[in-house]
């Protein structure tokens, strides 16, 4: 994408194997949740990142997801989370994206659309009191599994999704419980799956007893907490920095209001100045009656309404013009705005403040030194290496 607007997202590679190496348990497989082009980061070079960080599978929630990263030459294997689509299951297999199960509707589309079924590898999902989807009741996967393996397909995994792993120790308990109990019924009917995962980001950090055979972290290998100060003694380190930079500068006396609706009042003369970026890049709306920005390593508030492709600062006295630079989120000198910062301001979460950086934002990639293994600072473009 040729960036001509100063708005963009730098996405540090370094943080991302920085956080892989720091979540994944010792003798534990870790799968990169890299879904909604991994959470806003971009999921061609986020993936390739996690896997040369250790990470042996990928997780991706449409089998569209799936097909863009064999488009980019990725051979790891990859789990799509949801029953294939009605029409996809051909194009998917022939991917070798691997499928979850966890309906009879969705066994018999994909037992037709395969003329091998041994060949197939699937994932079945139980449900253990999320309630999006998987096999409900627990009890009815032993049978369910039955009529996989009737249908020809070998089933090499189990798994399910924890619902409070990052708040509510008994709530995880329970349902890890549930689980292990439908496992061993799996197991006493002849079947050994070889992968059982339900560690989601919350789980790999908190509950060691829920690793099993493979843990699927998330929002934390963006360097996000999943809840407020899970996780913070692995140093993870935020890999998305927003910026942006003033195009517009002018000066405004006390009393004068700004934006749409005029809900905004500067209580003080000042310099009032103006970004390009919107709520229409994914910046909420909603957040402006609190919301900061960075500014010359100041905090300075958001001034009105955000506008679709524009917001407002109040500089106060602070020394600006226009190209200074602006940071949405992450670091400016010793100052930093974090996902969750904004996500308090608009009364979301971090994971949504970041999965919606709208795809008219580039994506810059930069590796930051990665002690661990060596890494240097080097330039990554949209598609691949720069330098």
């Amino acid at each position: 994408m040729i960036r001509l607007r100063p708005t963009w997202v730098e996405v540090d590679l370094g943080a991302i194997r920085h956080n892989v190496r720091a979540l994944r348990p010792d003798g534990v497989e870790l799968m990169a949740v890299v879904k909604a082009n991994a959470y806003g980061h971009g999921a061609e070079p986020v993936a390739k990142a996690a896997l040369e960080a250790g990470a042996t599978w990928l997780g991706v929630a449409l089998v569209e997801e799936g097909l863009e990263l064999r488009a980019a030459g990725i051979d790891a294997p990859i789990l799509v989370f949801s029953e294939f689509p009605a029409g996809s299951e051909r194009g998917a297999l022939d991917a070798r994206l691997t499928p979850t199960l966890y309906s009879v509707a969705g066994l018999r589309r994909l037992a037709d659309a395969v003329s091998s079924p041994a060949s197939v590898g699937v994932h079945v999902k139980v449900d253990t009191g999320m309630h999006r989807v998987g096999v409900w009741p627990p009890e009815d996967t032993v049978d369910f599994v039955g009529d996989a393996v009737a249908a020809g397909f070998a089933v090499e995994g189990i798994w399910t999704h924890f619902a409070r792993s990052e708040e509510d120790a008994e709530t995880t308990k329970r349902q890890l419980e549930l689980f292990m109990t439908t496992v061993e019924e799996v197991r006493a009917s002849g079947q050994a799956p070889r992968w059982l995962h339900t560690s989601n980001t919350g789980a790999t950090i908190l509950h060691p007893e829920a690793h099993l055979d493979l843990v699927r972290p998330g929002i934390g290998i963006y360097g996000i907490e999943p809840a407020a100060g899970v996780g913070a003694e692995l140093g993870l380190r935020p890999a998305l920095t927003w910026r942006t930079h003033v195009t517009s500068v002018r000066r405004l006396a006390a009393g004068e209001r700004t934006s749409y609706g005029h809900r905004y009042e500067l209580a003080h003369d000042a310099w009032l100045a103006t970004a390009p970026v919107g709520y229409a890049d994914g910046y909420p709306r909603r957040a402006f009656a609190e919301a900061e920005v960075l500014l010359h390593g100041e905090r300075r508030p958001v001034a009105g309404v955000v506008t679709m492709d524009q917001l407002l600062i109040d500089c106060g006295d602070l020394p600006v013009e226009p190209g200074d630079d602006v940071v949405l989120l992450g670091r400016q000198g010793s100052r930093r705005i974090t996902a969750e910062d904004l996500a308090g301001w608009a009364g979301t979460i971090g994971y949504e403040i970041v999965s919606r950086i709208g795809p008219r934002v580039p994506r810059e990639y930069v590796a930051s030194e990665d002690s661990a293994k060596g890494y240097s600072a080097r330039g990554y473009s949209a598609r691949g290496y720069s330098g």
